[in-house]
């Protein structure tokens, strides 16, 4: 009604002069009507109400944790590198398939990569995801205290990535059950950041408008507590970009003048990039490795190619540096009478996460709280952080940390490209506690509590928090409004979303194909069988914990 006494007196006091912007008015104020009726329809549910269902779910996850746990094993024995998750896709995308799920295959034109939804009802469009690979070199096996890998040489799970789906399919499966039996209309859409360490999927599921239908999203992302935060985050964003010069092979011996060096050319981009450092900021971060560096020492090599990161915790930043390289190689090819080419093989926009999912998830997190660690889990944090002489000795946390808010200054650091996601629909990253805190990261340390109780209790209280802050979502409609409102109005105010790669750049599937056909037959000796053995630890025969002789 009051609505529409307003529309009346816009009508009496408007003249013919005003009628433009008297319609605007009149959409705008039968616009905001049908959101309030729509909103007063939808919210059935009270304060009470939603605080025993997210009881109920907390309590229903808890039940899954022996399937969390399995999960969690089961993904850190296939050891798959970016792009190569093909064990881990096809168990995973089976268990969905099981419950009813319907599973897009292949999606943005990576193999590995899917997409999994299942609808109940009208309601809100939600993505839960997290990441699936691996890291090179960090074979490990789980629950030693010191350096043992399960295969020489061979990539395992040093980041912990092993733990984030499984957290989210048990999230999901715990909704699954409680929408139907509550009724609570909604979509819950379950999806995998494939080949994260490379940064080469979220920004293609972004340009091929994966995300376009969908409401919000909750990521998830190995920790050592249950954090979440707001706003920039700690870190930055990137452009992965590989320069491949092209000369003329000759004997490097015989007729070494005949020859225009491509390894040179390389080099020397590599020289000039390395004086560029010199100048950088200190939020800016940039690191390399050759790709090719030709075959042999008796031909000039014809061609060589170098792989660069360039991160800055601006949008501006990173194509300012982008930029700058591009010169750089040009000039090394000018300099060597070689050829140059470039291309995009991955990239992440700094995060930016949303302050009303946050807000809203913390509260979750008080709620659920850290798991009460072990004697035996203390036992293998504190060997593990002192093997690797780590400065924090402690053990595991226990003690919740606080709600992240946004930065005084932007802090340099790591990046993930969730960042893309972040700036498509309202977006929070949540950390789970499977890891051991005051480790180095991309190390083989980091995977050592991966396989253990620390991972299975941790995966199970990050599944706790997800889901309840779903049902927050899927009972109060005005939270996902005041969500997109906060990713319109303050975080898109004055930044706007450009995509780094373009239309025509491909994801970069062949990269670590052969690492993994070389490492693939004897790693799937490790592969935990659940039907034989209750945990991974047992199937290897490793007592927990197990330390050096001297602790």
């Amino acid at each position: 009604m009051i609505g529409l006494q307003i529309i009346c007196i816009l009508d009496k006091n408007m003249n013919s002069m005003q009628h433009t912007l008297q319609f605007a008015l009149r959409a705008f104020f039968l616009v905001f009507l049908f959101q309030i009726t729509n909103l007063q329809a939808q919210q059935k549910f009270s304060k009470k109400q939603i605080q025993k269902l997210k009881s109920e779910i907390i309590q229903e996850v808890e039940s899954r944790h022996k399937n969390t746990q399995v999960m969690i094993d089961k993904v850190f024995s296939f050891a798959e590198l970016g792009f190569q998750e093909y064990e881990s896709s096809a168990y995973l995308t089976g268990i969905l398939e099981a419950a009813g799920f319907e599973i897009e295959k292949g999606i943005s034109g990576i193999p590995t990569a899917w997409m999994a939804r299942w609808s109940f009802g009208e309601g809100p469009t939600i993505a839960l995801g997290s990441d699936v690979d691996c890291i090179p070199k960090a074979s490990q096996y789980p629950g030693v205290a010191y350096h043992k890998p399960m295969v020489e040489g061979a990539p395992g799970h040093g980041e912990g990535h092993n733990s984030g789906i499984p957290v989210i399919i048990t999230a999901a499966l715990a909704l699954q059950r409680q929408m139907k039996e509550h009724n609570l209309g909604g979509t819950l859409v379950v999806w995998p950041g494939i080949a994260e360490e490379l940064v080469a999927s979220k920004a293609w599921y972004v340009r091929d408008g994966y995300f376009d239908q969908i409401d919000m999203c909750i990521f998830t992302h190995v920790g050592s507590n249950l954090s979440v935060s707001y706003g920039q985050a700690n870190g930055t964003g990137l452009i992965s970009v590989e320069y491949t010069f092209e000369g003329e092979a000759a004997h490097s011996a015989g007729s070494p003048w005949r020859g225009r060096s491509a390894l040179d050319a390389a080099e020397l981009m590599n020289v000039g990039w390395n004086y560029k450092r010199e100048h950088l900021h200190p939020l800016k971060r940039s690191h390399s490795i050759f790709t090719d560096a030709g075959d042999q020492p008796n031909v000039v090599p014809s061609k060589a190619s170098i792989w660069y990161y360039l991160r800055d915790v601006s949008y501006e930043g990173i194509m300012k540096m982008y930029n700058d390289a591009n010169n750089i190689a040009q000039g090394a090819a000018l300099m060597t009478d070689t050829k140059v080419s470039s291309k995009v093989i991955g990239t992440a926009w700094p995060r930016h996460f949303n302050k009303v999912i946050a807000e809203t998830m913390y509260a979750n997190i008080q709620k659920v709280g850290l798991p009460k660690w072990s004697e035996e889990d203390q036992k293998l944090a504190i060997a593990v952080q002192k093997e690797v002489e780590s400065k924090n000795t402690e053990g595991l946390d226990t003690e919740l940390s606080e709600l992240g808010k946004p930065l005084p200054e932007p802090r340099s650091g790591g990046s993930d490209d969730i960042g893309d996601i972040s700036w498509t629909i309202p977006t929070v990253t949540l950390r789970f506690p499977s890891n051991i805190p005051g480790l180095q990261g991309h190390h083989w340390s980091n995977a050592i509590a991966m396989a253990t109780p620390i991972a299975h209790q941790g995966g199970t209280a990050g599944a706790k928090v997800v889901a309840a802050t779903v049902i927050d979502f899927l009972t109060q409609p005005l939270l996902l409004l005041q969500a997109k409102d906060y990713f319109k109005n303050v975080q898109s105010k004055d930044t706007q979303y450009k995509p780094m790669i373009t239309e025509n750049d491909p994801p970069p599937t062949y990269l670590n194909e052969g690492i993994m056909k070389q490492y693939r037959g004897e790693l799937e000796k490790f592969y935990f069988d659940e039907t034989k053995f209750d945990t991974y630890l047992e199937q290897l025969n490793i007592t927990y914990p197990t330390l050096k002789i001297s602790e």
